[in-house]
């Protein structure tokens, strides 16, 4: 029988543990830019700079990515909800009173563009499903932000854009593969071209959003959403994730390794898939234990 650690390993999931060192800490030391609520079993992570539009730092960034590793270790977090402070944006992207010191050429650019691709690997990469939850302005890294998260819930109020070349720049691979996997080649390029906010009905005609709802109901909404996805078997939301990255990595399908190719068949010696055909034959609802 697979392991729960075997499968682990195979899925290059981080070890879940019960640490909960990011959270035990003074709430002092962390910086207040980024919000923490690691309640069971649906955690929120906020960017809190409503004055700034949520716009997010170089430091924020490196911090982002630090939140949501350990966020993806926690054996009781199902599913992680991203949002903004405040009515008025998601985020509006990179703060730009960052650019003199870290984008002002391409050196520093580097530096800068290691740190956001970092973030968003991380984020694409965690084995614990992500929603996003958007109010007003998702812009720019806010709305790269978002399309790296699993899914997009969006309020009427909601806009959305990347107009990088406002700013006579470009976005990253990463961020590039994101966008055109999402939204299509056609609407990637409208985005990007054309530099318009969308609304949020455009937003979700192309694809860029999962859902829209009115603005007194998205907290609602989305977090309904989160605790369903959060009551359904962990491993199985890590191994579709896993196996949707593989079939977008080698679309034909040839070059996978036997472990790879074998990927769907691991679950079947897990603990929670006894669990789930038993609840079914008892018509109850299962207990997962991500094992």
């Amino acid at each position: 029988m697979m392991t729960p650690h075997g499968l682990r390993a195979i899925l290059a999931l981080p070890a879940k543990c019960a640490c909960r060192s990011l959270f035990e800490r003074d709430i002092d030391t962390l910086n207040d830019h980024i919000l923490i609520d690691s309640s069971t079993p649906v955690a929120t992570v906020t960017f809190n700079r409503p004055g700034k539009r949520n716009a997010i730092s170089f430091a924020m960034w490196h911090q982002f990515s630090e939140i949501l590793q350990e966020l993806d270790a926690d054996p009781d977090i199902r599913a992680v909800v991203i949002t903004g402070a405040g009515d008025e944006a998601f985020s509006a992207g990179a703060d730009i009173q960052d650019f003199e010191e870290h984008r002002s050429d391409s050196t520093k650019g580097r530096g800068y563009n290691d740190a956001v691709n970092g973030a968003l690997k991380t984020l694409s990469d965690m084995a614990t499903p992500t929603i996003s939850m958007i109010r007003g302005f998702a812009v720019g890294g806010g709305c790269e932000l978002a399309v790296a998260t699993d899914l997009r819930i969006a309020s009427e109020d909601s806009r959305m854009g990347i107009p990088v070349s406002k700013l006579g720049i470009s976005i990253g691979h990463r961020e590039m593969r994101g966008l055109v996997n999402l939204v299509g080649k056609g609407n990637a390029l409208y985005i990007l071209l054309s530099a318009r906010l969308l609304d949020a009905q455009e937003s979700l005609r192309i694809g860029l959003v999962n859902q829209v709802v009115k603005p007194e109901e998205l907290h609602d909404y989305t977090y309904k959403l989160a605790r369903d996805i959060s009551y359904l078997a962990p491993l199985s939301h890590a191994v579709n994730k896993l196996t949707m990255q593989q079939v977008e990595n080698t679309p034909s399908l040839e070059n996978l390794t036997k472990e790879e190719a074998d990927l769907p068949l691991t679950q079947f010696d897990t603990k929670d898939y006894q669990e789930g055909y038993q609840a079914f034959l008892e018509k109850r609802r299962p207990n997962f234990i991500g094992e």
